[in-house]
C-alpha cells in the first residue's frame, strides 16, 4: 500500500512539473538597424538545453517558469530573461563594441577611434537620417566642428560650399571628396545611400598630398551584411516649402509720401498729387513667392550570404522652387549597386556603382537686375498687369536694370540635364594574416547639356530687351579615373609593439571636351523651336566655341603607424605627387606629415581615477598641397582676341592670352594641430578639443600686374599667375556630447560644438599689395580685398560717423566733394581716416569681414518607447554682409527703414535724408555693411515607430512615421533674406544682391523595413 501511494505521489509531482513547462517563441533583432539576427545562441542558463535563431531571427525553446534564458552573439551584449507567464519573448540585442572600437576610414585604410592621432570627425547614417538633407553636404552643418557649409542660393539644386577650418586660398577653397576610395561629387549622392562621412581636418590628410590642403571628406556608402536575410527599406516623404522671410518694403502710400518728399527736397514738382487713393498697392514679394512641393522616395534592398553581400538602391527627388513656379526646380534620380564577394579564402572583390540623372531649371538670381532684386525695387504703386492684361512695363525712370519680375520669369527659358556614372572596383588579396594587397580603380564619367533661349522681347528700353531671338546650347563631357595599388602590413611583436605599414601608388587622369554654339532668329520666337538646327539667322560674330583638356597625376605614398601597448601612438606619412598642371621644373611636390598620440588613461597614475574612462592627447604637423588652378598656366595658349591685316583686310582672330609663368608651383598648406579626446562618467560624456594653425604658403595669385609691353591689356589677355601669397587660419574647436538612459525606456543625447577662427593674410607680393574682388552698385570700385594684416575678402570702404545735423557741422567737417557731391544736413558723414583734411578714396579702410569669428552647433535627441525627437541648431557669430540689393535711384522702392529718415535736426542719426539731388550717400561705406550673425533652428523632427506587436501582424520588421520642419526659424538682425548665404568666393563673398532665401520646409514621411 505504501509502495502504491509513493508511486502515485511521484506521478503527481511529475505531472505538476510537466504542466509548468512551456514553449517559448520569439524573434531576436539588432538594436542598430532592427534587422533579424540569425545564429544567436538561446540557452537555458546552467544547462546544455538550447537552440539558435533561424535566418529570420526566430527561435523556439521549451522552458519552465523561473528558468533564465541567456541570449548571446559575438559582438553583442548578452541578455538574460527570466521566464514568467508569457510564451512569446522578443529580444533586441545591443552592440558591445564601444565607441572607441569603431572603425574610421582615414584614407587607404582604416583605424579604430582609439588609435586616431589626427583631427578626424565622423557623421553617421543615423544623423543623416535625422536631418533629412536634400543634399548630403547639409548633414555637415552644425554636426562637425571646424566645418562651415554655405549656399549662394536657396533655389532648388543650388551648389553648396564647404569650408574646413577657414578659407586659406583666394582660389578654389573646397575640400576634396573621396567616395569609396575615389574622387567624387558629394552633391549628387542620395544622402540615404551614405553609411558614414569622415572629415580629415589636419595633417592626417597629408596621405592625399596635393589635393589635401583644404581638407578631405571620406564617404563610405552602405553595403550589405554577411549571413543576413534580404532586407527591403523604403523611405518616402512629401514636403511643403515656403519662404522663410520677406523683407519689409514700402507700400504704395508710404512710397508716394517719401517720393514726394524727395522731389520736394530738390525743388521739383510732386509726382503724386493724390496719395489718399493709393492704399497698399502691389506687394511684389507676395506676387513672387509661393508654396512649392518637394517629393522624395528611395528604396534599398540589401542582404548577404557567407561569401557575398549586396546592396541595391534607387531614389527619386523632385523639388519645386518657391520662386518661379515651373521655371524653377530640381529633379534627381539615382541608382546604386554595392557588391562584395569572397572569390577565395584570400581574394575578395568589392564593387560600387552609381548612376545619377539630374535636371534643373533656374531664374536670374543674386545679381543686379535679378528677379528678387527687381521685386524689392519695383514700386508698390505699379501694377503687375496693364489695362490690356499684359505685363506692366517698368518705366525707364527706375533705371536700365529694373523690369517687371513676373514678366522676367515668364520670359525665362533654360534647361540643364546631367547624366553621370561613377563607381569603383577593387580586389583585396590577403597573402597571410599580416600582409594584404589592394588594387582599386574608381571612375567618373559625366555628360551634361544645357540650353538657354532668349526670346525677342521689349521691356521698354531696358538692358534686358532682346531685339533678336537666339538660343545658346552647350555640351560637356568630363571623365576621370583613379587607380590605386597599395600593400598593408599589420603585425604585433612581443605582445606590445603594434606596427602597420602602407606603401602604394596612385594614378589619376582627367580629360574632357566642350562644345557650344548660338543660333539666331528662332522660328515663331518660341521655346518649343529653340534649337540651333532650326535657327535661321546668321550672326556677324563668332557663334561657336570648343575646348578640350587632359591632365594627369602620378603619386607614391607611404604611411607608418606604431603603438606601444596601445598607449603611445605614432604615425608618419610621405607622399610624392607629380602633376601635368605645373611646368617641368616644378611638376613634383613632396608632402610629409607626422602625428602622435598618448593614451594617458592607460597610465598607472590614472588607473584608479574612476571619473575618467579614456584620455588621449594628440598632436600633428604636416605639409599638404593644392593644385586647384586653371590648367596650362606655364605655357602660352591662344585664348586672347586680336585683329590682323591679311591681304589688306581686317580679320578677327586669336592671340596669346594670359602671360605664362614656367615656374608656377603648388600651394603648400602647413598645418599644426594639438588636441585631446576624453570620455567620462561610464562613457556617457565625450569631450574633444583642438587648437590648430593652418598656413598656406606660395598662394597662387592670378593676373599679376606686368609691363604693358607684354600685351596684357589686349582682349582676353592677362598677367601671369605666380606664387606670391600667404594666408593663415588659426582657432579652437571644442565638442561635448552626453548620452544616458533616464529610464529604461527613455534615452537622451545632446551634442554641442564650437569653433573659433582667426583669418589673416600675411603676404601679397604682387606689386600692388592687394587683390580686389566683388562688386557694389553700378560703376563703383571693388568692395572686397585681400591685403596683408587683414582677413581675406574683407570689405574695403568708407567709415561713417552718423549724419550731419546742421550746415555748421557740414562746414566744420572736411569736404566730401570728391565722393560725388558736397554734403548737406541729413547726409552721411564720413570719417577722415588719414587726417589729411579731405574725404577721398584715400580714406577707405577695413569696414567688415564676411568670415565668422565663431560657429556653433547644438543637437538634441530624445527616445521614449516608440517616440523619437531630434532638434538641430547652428549659429554663426561675427560675420558681416553687404546690403547690395537697393538700386541707387530715387524712384525705386525702399526698405521700410527709410520711414525713419532724417527730416530735420535731431530726427535721425542713422538713415539719411531723401532727395533726388546728387549726394555721396550711395558710395560704399559701413552704412551698407550689417552684422549677419545668426542662430538657425535647422531641423526639428518627431517620429513614432509602431510596436512589434503590430508590425508582426503586418509581417514587416518596422514602420516609422515622422513629421519634420527644416529651416524653422533664423534669429538675426540682418535685414536681407538669408544671413547664411554667400557666393562662396574668397574675395567678394558676403555681398547680397538679393539672395534667394532658404525655404522653410514641412515634411511628412515614413520609413518602412520588411
Amino acid at each position: 500500500m505504501k509502495h502504491l501511494f509513493g508511486t502515485f505521489l511521484l506521478f503527481l509531482c511529475s505531472t505538476i512539473i510537466w504542466a509548468q513547462e512551456v514553449t517559448i517563441t520569439g524573434k531576436v533583432t539588432s538594436a542598430e538597424d532592427g534587422m533579424p539576427m540569425p545564429g544567436v545562441s538561446v540557452v537555458i542558463e546552467g544547462t546544455t538545453i538550447g537552440t539558435i535563431t533561424t535566418i529570420d531571427g526566430d527561435y523556439s525553446l521549451a522552458a519552465n517558469k523561473g528558468d533564465v534564458i541567456l541570449f548571446s552573439f559575438i559582438g553583442m551584449q548578452s541578455q538574460k530573461i527570466t521566464v514568467g507567464d508569457e510564451d512569446v519573448i522578443n529580444i533586441v540585442l545591443q552592440s558591445e563594441i564601444s565607441d572607441l572600437d569603431e572603425v574610421v576610414v582615414v584614407g587607404y585604410g582604416v583605424q579604430k577611434k582609439r588609435d586616431l592621432t589626427g583631427a578626424v570627425s565622423m557623421v553617421g547614417s543615423k544623423t543623416i537620417e535625422a536631418l533629412k538633407p536634400v543634399k548630403a553636404e547639409q548633414a555637415l552643418q552644425g554636426t562637425v566642428s571646424g566645418v562651415n557649409v554655405t549656399s549662394g542660393s536657396g533655389a532648388p539644386g543650388a551648389d553648396l560650399d564647404i569650408r574646413i577650418r577657414g578659407i586659406s586660398t583666394n582660389g578654389d577653397a573646397a575640400p576634396v571628396v573621396i567616395i569609396d576610395g575615389y574622387q567624387g561629387d558629394l552633391s549628387l549622392i542620395n544622402p540615404t545611400d551614405i553609411e558614414s562621412i569622415s572629415v580629415l581636418k589636419d595633417a592626417q590628410a597629408a596621405i592625399y598630398g596635393t589635393i589635401g590642403a583644404n581638407g578631405i571628406i571620406l564617404v563610405t556608402t552602405k553595403s550589405g551584411k554577411k549571413n543576413s536575410p534580404t532586407r527591403v527599406t523604403v523611405n518616402s516623404s512629401v514636403g511643403i516649402q515656403e519662404t522663410s522671410r520677406k523683407l519689409p518694403v514700402l507700400n504704395a502710400t508710404e512710397y508716394a509720401v517719401l517720393l514726394n518728399e524727395a522731389y520736394a527736397a530738390n525743388g521739383e514738382s510732386l509726382p503724386f498729387a493724390n496719395i489718399a487713393t493709393l492704399g497698399t498697392g502691389t506687394n511684389w514679394q507676395n506676387e513672387l513667392f509661393d508654396r512649392a512641393p518637394v517629393y522624395n522616395t528611395d528604396i534599398n534592398i540589401s542582404g548577404g550570404s557567407e561569401k557575398m553581400t549586396y546592396s541595391m538602391s534607387a531614389s527619386g527627388l523632385d523639388q519645386k522652387g518657391i520662386v518661379g513656379d515651373d521655371k524653377s526646380g530640381y529633379k534627381r534620380n539615382t541608382a546604386k549597386l554595392n557588391l562584395t564577394a569572397d572569390l577565395s579564402d584570400k581574394l575578395k572583390l568589392r564593387t560600387s556603382l552609381f548612376y545619377t540623372s539630374a535636371t534643373r531649371k533656374t531664374i536670374n538670381e543674386n545679381g543686379l537686375g535679378s528677379v528678387l532684386f527687381n521685386a524689392l525695387n519695383m514700386p508698390s504703386t505699379m501694377p503687375v498687369f496693364n489695362g490690356e492684361g499684359e505685363y506692366y512695363l517698368a518705366p525707364t525712370s527706375l533705371g536700365n536694370e529694373i523690369i517687371n519680375p513676373l514678366a522676367q520669369i515668364e520670359n525665362t527659358y533654360n534647361d540643364y540635364n546631367l547624366s553621370k556614372w561613377n563607381g569603383s572596383f577593387s580586389f583585396d588579396y590577403a597573402y597571410n594574416q599580416h600582409l594584404k594587397a589592394t588594387a582599386r580603380i574608381g571612375f567618373n564619367t559625366t555628360n551634361d547639356k544645357s540650353k538657354e533661349f532668349s526670346k525677342e522681347i521689349d521691356y521698354g528700353g531696358k538692358v534686358f530687351d532682346v531685339t533678336r531671338s537666339s538660343v545658346y546650347q552647350e555640351q560637356n563631357n568630363y571623365n576621370d579615373y583613379t587607380f590605386d595599388a597599395f600593400i598593408t602590413y599589420d603585425n604585433t611583436f612581443g605582445e606590445a609593439h603594434h606596427f602597420t605599414g602602407t606603401l602604394g601608388t596612385t594614378i589619376f587622369k582627367e580629360w574632357g571636351d566642350h562644345l557650344d554654339g548660338t543660333g539666331y532668329d528662332i522660328p515663331n520666337n518660341s521655346w518649343e523651336y529653340a534649337d540651333i538646327g532650326l535657327a535661321s539667322g546668321v550672326s556677324d560674330t563668332k557663334t561657336a566655341g570648343s575646348w578640350t583638356y587632359d591632365q594627369r597625376r602620378l603619386s607614391y605614398f607611404a604611411r607608418m603607424q606604431y603603438d606601444f601597448k596601445g598607449r603611445y601612438l605614432l604615425s608618419a606619412m610621405m607622399r610624392r605627387d607629380a602633376s601635368t598642371k605645373f611646368g617641368p621644373d616644378e611638376s613634383v611636390g613632396y608632402f610629409p606629415s607626422a602625428t602622435a598620440g598618448w593614451v594617458i588613461s592607460d597610465e598607472s597614475f590614472l588607473k584608479d581615477v574612476e571619473a575618467f574612462d579614456f584620455i588621449k592627447l594628440r598632436v600633428s604637423y604636416g605639409i599638404l598641397g593644392s593644385d586647384k588652378i586653371d590648367s596650362y598656366q606655364y605655357i602660352s595658349s591662344l585664348d586672347g582676341e586680336a585683329t590682323y591685316v591679311l591681304n589688306g583686310s581686317l580679320v578677327n582672330g586669336r592671340a596669346v592670352g594670359g602671360s605664362v609663368n614656367p615656374g608656377v608651383k603648388w600651394e603648400e598648406s602647413e598645418q599644426f594641430d594639438v588636441g585631446f579626446d576624453i570620455k567620462m562618467l561610464g562613457n556617457k560624456l565625450d569631450l574633444v578639443a583642438d587648437y590648430f594653425v593652418k598656413t598656406t604658403n606660395d598662394l597662387l595669385i592670378q593676373d599679376v600686374p606686368v609691363s604693358g609691353i607684354l600685351g596684357v591689356g589686349a582682349p582676353g589677355a592677362s598677367g601671369p599667375t605666380i606664387n606670391a601669397g600667404e594666408v593663415q587660419n588659426k582657432g579652437f574647436e571644442f565638442a561635448i556630447g552626453y548620452r544616458t538612459n533616464i529610464t529604461p525606456d527613455m534615452v537622451i543625447k545632446a551634442n554641442y560644438n564650437i569653433t573659433t577662427l582667426h583669418n589673416e593674410v600675411t603676404k601679397v607680393n604682387n606689386g600692388t599689395g592687394f587683390i580686389e574682388g566683388g562688386a557694389f552698385g553700378v560703376g563703383q570700385p571693388a568692395p572686397s580685398r585681400m591685403e596683408v594684416g587683414l582677413p581675406i575678402g574683407y570689405f574695403y570702404g568708407y567709415k561713417t560717423d552718423g549724419l550731419f545735423q546742421s550746415q555748421a557741422e557740414v562746414e566744420a567737417h572736411p569736404s566730401q566733394i570728391d565722393l560725388g557731391a558736397e554734403a548737406s544736413p541729413g547726409d552721411i558723414r564720413y570719417v577722415d581716416v588719414n587726417k589729411d583734411g579731405e574725404i577721398n578714396d584715400e580714406d577707405r579702410t577695413n569696414i567688415g569681414d564676411p568670415i565668422p569669428d565663431v560657429t556653433m552647433g547644438l543637437n538634441l535627441s530624445l527616445d521614449y518607447k516608440g517616440f523619437d525627437f531630434t532638434a538641430y541648431a547652428f549659429a554663426s557669430l561675427g560675420n558681416e554682409m553687404v546690403r547690395n540689393y537697393e538700386r541707387t535711384n530715387a524712384n525705386v522702392n525702399r526698405l521700410s527703414t527709410s520711414l525713419n529718415r532724417w527730416t530735420g535736426t535731431g530726427t535721425s542719426n542713422t538713415v539719411p535724408r531723401l532727395t533726388t539731388a546728387a549726394t555721396a550717400n550711395n558710395v560704399f561705406s559701413d552704412y551698407y555693411v550689417e552684422d549677419a550673425s545668426y542662430l538657425r533652428i535647422q531641423n526639428i523632427q518627431l517620429g513614432y515607430s509602431l510596436p512589434k506587436s503590430i508590425t508582426e501582424k503586418l509581417k514587416i520588421n518596422s514602420l516609422r512615421f515622422y513629421a519634420a520642419v527644416s529651416n524653422l526659424y533664423t534669429f538675426t538682425e540682418y535685414t536681407g533674406y538669408d544671413p547664411a548665404a554667400t557666393s562662396g568666393t574668397p574675395i567678394g563673398g558676403g555681398i547680397d544682391y538679393g539672395f534667394y532665401p532658404a525655404a522653410r520646409t514641412y515634411t511628412f514621411g515614413l520609413n518602412l523595413n520588411f
